[in-house]
C-alpha cells in the first residue's frame, strides 16, 4: 500500500480577480444665471413679501413707461403745432406771395404799357416793389427749402427767370415809349414767360408748402392714444394694488399708493384735457383760418389774373385769338379774362361760407360787389374796342382822370379788399393756433415729473408695507 508524502506543499493559492471602482457620480449641468435667476423670483412669489416686492416693481415700472410714452408723443405733437404756427403755414403764405407779386408785377406791367408816356409813378413803383418782393420771398424759401428737393429746384429755376421777365419788360417798356410797336411783341413774349413758366412753378411751390402744412397739422392732431391706453392701465394697476392691500391687511388706504394714483390721474387728465383743447384750436385754425387763407389767394390770384387779361386784350389788339366749340373766334385775352372773373366769383362765393363772422365776411362781400362793377364796366370797355374806338377802350380800362370809372378802379377796390380780409383770416388763424399750441406747454416735462414722483409713491407704498415683515 502506498501512502501520499507527508510533506507535499499545499497548492497554490488562486489570486482574487481585481475589482472594478465604483461609478463615478455625475456632476450636474451648470446652470445659467436666467435659469437660477428665474428660481428665485420663484421662490420668492411664494412669500408675501417676495410678491410685494414683484408687484411694487410692476407698479414703478407701469407709471414710469407711462410718464415717458407720454412726454415722447406730446413733445411730437407739440413740436408739430408748433411748425403750423411758425414754419409751414408763414412758408405756405410766403409761397402765395411769390405768386401774387409775380401776378401782379405783370399786371402792373401791362397797365404802364397801355399807359405809355402816362404811366404813373404809383403803378411803376408798385411793379418795383413786386419784384423786389417776389426776389425777397424767394430768398426766405430758398433758406427752409432742403438742398436738392423739388421745392428748391422750383425756387432756382424761378429766380432764373425772374431777372430774364424783368430784362423783357424794360424793352417792351422802352420801345413803348418810343413809339415802336415792337413793344408790344417784347410784353406778350414777358407775359408768356410769366403765364406758361413762372406763375406755374410759383403755384407748384405753393403746392408744395401747402402739402408740407397739411403734413404738420397730420402730426399735431392725432390723439395719443399709446400714451393713454397706458395710463388706464397703471390705474388699473394701482387699483387692483390698493383692493389686494385692503382685503389682506383691512387698512382702506396705503399713502404711497394713494399719491402713485393721484399723480398717475393728474397726468391722465392733463393729458387728454390737454390735447382735446390743442387739437381744437388746431383744427379751429384751419378750418376758420388756412381754408379761408387758401379761398382767399385764390381770389386774389384770379383776379389779378383777370386784370392782366384785360390790359393785354388791349395790347396784342387782336394778334393771339382762340377757337372756341362754336368755331367763334375771340381774342386769347378776353377769353381768359372771362375765365378768370369766373374763376374770382366762384372763389369769393366759398369764401363768403366759409366767414365765420362779420369782420371777415364784411370785405369779401365789397370785394364781390366790386367785381360786379368790374364785370359792367368791362362790357362797355369791350364794346368800345369792338367798335374800333381804341382809346376809349383805354381810357375805361386805365382811366386818365380822377372822374374816368375805370375798370382799374374796381380791379384796385378787389385787391384792397381782399388783402383786408387775408389780413383777417391770418389773424384769426394765428389767434386759434397759439391757443392749440399753448394748451399743450408744460405737457411733456409736467407728465414726467408727475410719473417719476408716482413711481416713487407706489415704491414707497409698498416699502411700507414690507417693512411689516422685518
Amino acid at each position: 500500500m502506498t501512502h501520499p508524502p507527508t510533506n507535499t506543499a499545499p497548492p497554490p493559492a488562486v489570486p482574487p480577480h481585481p475589482t472594478s471602482p465604483p461609478p463615478p457620480t455625475p456632476t450636474p449641468p451648470r446652470r445659467t444665471a436666467l435659469a437660477e435667476g428665474a428660481d428665485r423670483l420663484r421662490h420668492a412669489a411664494t412669500t408675501e413679501p417676495g410678491r410685494l416686492r414683484i408687484i411694487g416693481a410692476v407698479l414703478a415700472l407701469l407709471v414710469v413707461t407711462f410718464g415717458a410714452v407720454t412726454a415722447l408723443q406730446t413733445t411730437n405733437r407739440a413740436t408739430a403745432a408748433d411748425d403750423v404756427l411758425n414754419r409751414s403755414q408763414p412758408l405756405s403764405s410766403d409761397a402765395a406771395d411769390i405768386y401774387r407779386s409775380l401776378a401782379d408785377a405783370n399786371t402792373m406791367a401791362t397797365s404802364g404799357y397801355l399807359a405809355g408816356l402816362q404811366e404813373t409813378t404809383a403803378t411803376r413803383e408798385r411793379y418795383e416793389s413786386d419784384i423786389r418782393t417776389a426776389a425777397a420771398k424767394l430768398v426766405t424759401a430758398a433758406a427752409n427749402s432742403a438742398p436738392g428737393s423739388p421745392s428748391a429746384a422750383t425756387i432756382t429755376r424761378l429766380n432764373e427767370l425772374l431777372p430774364r421777365y424783368k430784362g423783357l419788360v424794360e424793352a417792351a417798356r422802352a420801345n413803348n415809349r418810343q413809339g415802336f410797336p415792337v413793344g408790344g411783341a417784347y410784353l406778350r413774349t414777358a407775359n408768356d414767360t410769366m403765364q406758361n413758366e413762372m406763375l406755374p412753378a410759383a403755384e407748384d411751390l405753393y403746392q408744395k408748402e401747402n402739402q408740407r402744412l397739411s403734413a404738420d397739422y397730420a402730426d399735431a392732431t392725432p390723439y395719443p392714444w399709446a400714451a393713454i391706453a397706458l395710463g388706464v392701465v397703471a390705474l388699473a394697476a394701482l387699483a387692483r394694488a390698493q383692493r389686494r392691500n385692503y382685503l389682506r391687511t383691512n387698512r382702506v388706504l396705503n399713502h404711497g399708493l394713494v399719491a402713485a394714483t393721484a399723480a398717475t390721474t393728474v397726468v391722465l387728465l392733463w393729458l387728454v384735457i390737454g390735447h382735446s383743447v390743442a387739437r381744437a384750436g388746431l383744427n379751429g385754425s384751419y378750418t376758420h383760418g388756412v381754408r379761408s387763407l387758401s379761398v382767399l389767394h385764390d381770389a386774389r390770384i384770379a383776379s389779378l389774373k383777370a386784370r392782366s387779361n384785360e390790359n393785354l386784350t388791349l395790347v396784342s389788339r387782336g394778334a393771339e385769338t382762340k377757337t372756341l366749340k362754336n368755331n367763334t373766334v375771340m381774342d386769347a385775352y378776353d377769353w381768359a379774362y372771362d375765365q378768370e372773373l369766373d374763376r374770382l366769383a366762384k372763389a369769393l362765393a366759398h369764401a363768403d361760407r366759409l366767414a365765420d363772422d362779420t369782420a371777415g365776411r364784411k370785405p369779401v362781400q365789397v370785394a364781390n360787389e366790386s367785381m360786379k362793377v368790374w364785370k359792367s364796366r368791362h362790357e362797355l370797355a369791350r364794346r368800345a374796342n369792338d367798335s374800333g374806338d381804341y382809346q376809349k377802350a383805354r381810357d375805361r380800362v386805365i382811366g386818365t382822370t380822377a372822374e374816368d370809372q375805370s375798370t382799374g378802379e374796381c380791379f384796385d377796390n378787389v385787391d384792397t379788399s381782399l388783402a383786408s380780409a387775408l389780413t383777417h383770416e391770418t389773424n384769426e388763424f394765428r389767434q386759434a393756433a397759439r391757443a392749440g399750441l399753448a394748451a399743450m406747454t408744460g405737457l411733456p416735462a409736467g407728465s414726467a415729473v408727475l410719473a417719476v414722483l408716482g413711481a416713487a409713491g407706489a415704491v414707497l407704498g409698498i416699502g411700507r408695507r414690507l417693512s411689516e415683515y422685518r
